[in-house]
């Protein structure tokens, strides 16, 4: 059906879908949901959504409608309010015989595309005039009010044809670890290509979609891949291979553009502490597990994190967390302030005897380097930042390399494989690349090829490089690529608090205890962070942070959002995973990208004592928060499918034996003299917090040890 019938469906509806909307989001000081914009935002779904209007939408309007002629004579919209409520009822609970379509099905995804269009950003068709943003008191721009695009620094873009036929080094991947990368090999004088599968967006080019995004991915994304031809596939436990789409969980996706996921992420710079380093020797090893010790210790980290936080920019608070891990410099930039919230979580840590301090951050609480301090706008994660204080990759290390005249960037193009020969030696890469309408091929020959891609791409990449030499994969005599993947499960709690305790201001999180990183007693192997929240998008708050026994719509839903969005406090945290080797990333038989490159197939499950770890630090965040007053909590409960996500790591770990891992311990591949890895996927364990300042360490160290071979 064209846009047009679409529309003109949608208009023959026009009555009763005002009258449900209006019903779901009623009218007081504040707009109803029609007159906020709602039905708006609905003809765009329906027109980029047709199929979902027309098999359950459409169908339920038209049975919700004879409902209403059968129980009382008249339609849906001439109903009296107690009367259309409830019918209402009754379609939400199943309480309608003889329905075309599941009537609760029906109830809630209407209620969901109208609190969408109702609690969602203006742009996307509805919420008029920001209105319900002003009811519940969200701000998402920066503390000085509106201002104009963020000035940023001009990268030296390529085309296939002005690329030279040798280089240095290649670098496959322009996040954080092949931005560092990149930096330093530039810098020592040697010519360097980066190579990013994503496009270079500027900030008005990265989506501020409150629905498509990297936080809220509901129907999209705001970065890459591209929807269309770059899927992957997930092996359910009964065999069953099932492809899914790059905004969808089972993806496991990390930003794909020049500064991968530093592109829109949260930016908490933790150090790993120096017990994540031996894990195995300090717990055991469970059953079921691939537990095992680091190569490299904390203390031979420690130089290179200091590197990290001086060089790319952390601010922060040296004197806090310091019982967990020794310093040897302090923070390059002080802390940012501490918030409404983080003042009453402090306190209460204080009763409780609970050491917490300020949350390192990747961002600039003071100017430096020619860009501002941050703004405080209340969309940080998951968005580019519109004063561009976050310090990523695409900001620092590569305006670094650029300005060295060494560094070429090509964009919006693939490494299909690694050429390798003999399996000790790689000597190039072949290139792919889509433009208009036709696809490209190019090999460009390496001195050094440096993979860092991300844990389920750079993965994918050496299992698809196989030589006669290595027929399973380049790196993969031992069948270890691939095995190992892990993210980082979540846990926590929300409290609802009787006062006003957030104040708008972003990033939000600013308060943190590492208390439980270890030895927590009861047999927990490891542990983890616990910390407030990033300030909440409110769609976010409406999906994810009403209390379970809250009204979700109706007037006592729109008063539950609006009295609930400034008092609600979240605790949550990573846990450190006990990694497995059923964990793991292989190449789809059947399924194949756009390239005709066969896709990742991901299978695992999280191990059980990283469940038992995370249900320990729940009950924490319950106990944090009711010291801090709330006088309503609920758990967050991690789900047992495999964990990945923006924190992947582990595919390609780091190790001393060859026949258990993939690298060596300065991230070089075993068994060649010239073939590297520079991101998440060396990590032996994930750390139980962000891993963003690990991989630049870890970045930095192995640049130096690659200019030292070279």
């Amino acid at each position: 059906m064209n846009q047009n019938n679409q529309t003109s469906r949608l208009v023959e509806w026009h009555p009763i879908l005002e009258a449900v909307s209006n019903r779901f989001i009623p009218e007081n000081e504040w707009p109803s949901a029609a007159g906020g914009g709602a039905l708006v935002y609905m003809e765009r779904r329906a027109n980029e959504d047709p199929s979902t209007w027309n098999k359950l939408i459409e169908p339920g309007l038209r049975a919700l409608e004879s409902e209403a002629l059968a129980r009382y004579g008249h339609a849906f919209s001439e109903l009296f309010g107690e009367q259309q409520d409830g019918l209402l009822q009754d379609v939400q609970h199943d309480r309608v015989r003889d329905w075309p379509v599941s009537s609760a099905m029906f109830f809630n995804a209407l209620l969901e595309l109208v609190v969408e269009g109702y609690y969602g950003n203006p742009e996307s068709g509805g919420n008029r005039e920001g209105k319900s943003w002003e009811m519940i008191g969200f701000r998402p721009g920066p503390v000085s009010g509106e201002q104009g695009p963020p000035v940023e620094a001009d990268l030296p873009l390529r085309t296939l044809d002005q690329l030279q036929d040798r280089y240095d080094a290649v670098v496959i991947g322009a996040g954080a670890g092949g931005s560092v990368a990149a930096a330093v090999l530039a810098e020592s004088g040697m010519r360097v290509l980066v190579i990013e599968r994503g496009r270079w967006l500027r900030y008005d080019q990265v989506g501020r979609d409150h629905l498509r995004n990297h936080r809220l991915s509901k129907f999209g994304h705001n970065t890459g891949p591209d929807l269309e031809g770059s899927p992957r596939t997930f092996l359910a436990e009964a065999g069953e291979e099932r492809i899914t789409a790059p905004h969808e969980g089972d993806y496991h996706n990390n930003a794909m553009t020049v500064g991968g996921g530093t592109r829109v992420y949260g930016a908490q710079a933790w150090r790993f502490h120096p017990e994540d380093f031996r894990m195995a020797s300090h717990y055991g090893i469970p059953d079921g597990s691939s537990l095992s010790d680091w190569p490299i210790s904390y203390e031979d980290l420690e130089p290179y994190y200091v590197r990290a936080e001086w060089e790319v920019g952390v601010s922060g608070d040296g004197n806090a967390h310091t019982g967990h891990a020794k310093r040897s410099r302090p923070y390059p930039m002080p802390a940012m302030p501490l918030t409404t919230e983080a003042r009453r979580l402090a306190e209460a840590a204080a009763r409780l005897g609970w050491d917490a301090g300020s949350v390192p951050l990747l961002i600039n609480s003071v100017e430096r380097d020619g860009r501002p301090a941050c703004g405080q706008c209340g969309q940080c994660v998951g968005f580019a930042c519109p004063t561009n204080s976050k310090n990523g990759g695409h900001n620092t290390m590569l305006v670094r390399a650029a300005t060295t005249g060494n560094c070429d960037i090509i964009c919006d193009t693939m490494v299909e494989r690694i050429e390798a020969e003999g399996g000790k030696r790689a000597t190039g890469v072949r290139l792919v690349q889509e433009a208009g309408g036709k696809i490209r091929r190019q090999l460009v020959a390496a001195g050094q090829v440096i993979v860092a891609a991300g844990a389920i791409e750079s993965a994918r990449l050496l299992l698809n490089s196989a030589t006669d030499a290595e027929p399973d994969g380049i790196g993969n005599r031992s069948g270890q690529v691939g095995r190992n993947l892990q993210g980082h499960v979540y846990t926590g709690a929300y409290g609802l608090m009787d006062d006003p305790i957030q104040d708008g201001l972003g990033p939000g999180v600013s308060i943190a205890t590492l208390r439980f990183a270890h030895d927590n007693g009861g047999g927990v192997i490891g542990g983890g962070l616990l910390a407030n929240e990033f300030t909440r998008l409110p769609l976010i708050h409406w999906y994810r942070a009403l209390a379970p026994d809250a009204p979700r719509w109706g007037l006592a839903g729109k008063e539950v959002m609006r009295d609930s969005y400034l008092r609600t406090s979240q605790i949550q945290g990573p846990i450190q995973e006990i990694p497995t080797s059923e964990s793991r990333v292989r190449l789809s038989r059947t399924v194949k990208d756009r390239f005709g490159m066969p896709v990742a197939q991901l299978s695992g499950q999280v191990h059980p004592e990283s469940l038992r770890a995370a249900a320990m630090l729940g009950e924490q965040a319950e106990k944090w928060l009711w010291a801090a007053g709330a006088r309503q909590i609920w758990r967050t409960t991690p789900g047992t499918g495999l964990s990945g996500g923006q924190h992947q790591a582990g595919t390609l770990r780091m190790g001393d034996d060859p026949a258990t891992s993939v690298t060596d311990p300065t991230g070089r591949v075993h068994g060649y003299d010239n073939l590297w890895v520079s991101d998440g996927s060396v990590h032996v364990t994930n750390g139980g917090v962000n891993p963003v300042l690990t991989i630049l360490a870890l970045a930095f160290r192995t640049s130096e040890n690659i200019v030292k071979h070279s």
